[in-house]
């Protein structure tokens, strides 16, 4: 390989390295919902006791997936779904830890939260 090429090819490489694990967080519906199935399972709404998770019926994805989000100055957190930054509800936030310490989100396609876990540091 030249040696010109050599710098080209290792930041693409170093590029994919780092949003790897960004695009894994996206928020968008179904995506990583599979590989955290067996602990989403387990999650219940706050209030209701209700399920957050709908699981994956004839290959449809279920509503909890990997996100990024972040808490305001206000202590609010704001979790990205779909591609947009949105407001979460405090009502729907659970005051636990995921096991890999990462934000996560059930929500439906449409945008309605059912909960939330923030990540820890803020993720």
């Amino acid at each position: 390989m030249p040696r010109r090429a050599f710098p080209v090819v290792l930041s693409i490489g170093l590029l994919g390295l780092a949003i790897g694990p960004v695009a894994s967080q996206s928020g968008h519906h179904g995506q990583g919902h599979a590989e955290n199935h067996d602990w989403y399972q387990q999650l219940k709404q706050p209030g209701t006791g209700y399920s957050c998770c709908n699981g994956t019926v004839n290959g449809v994805e279920g509503d909890c997936r990997p996100t990024r989000a972040y808490q305001a100055d206000d202590g609010t957190w704001r979790a990205l779904i779909n591609g947009r930054w949105v407001p979460v509800p405090p009502r729907v936030v659970l005051q636990q830890l995921a096991p890999d310490g990462n934000s996560h989100i059930c929500a439906s396609r449409s945008g309605m939260i059912y909960c939330f876990l923030g990540g820890s540091p803020k993720s």
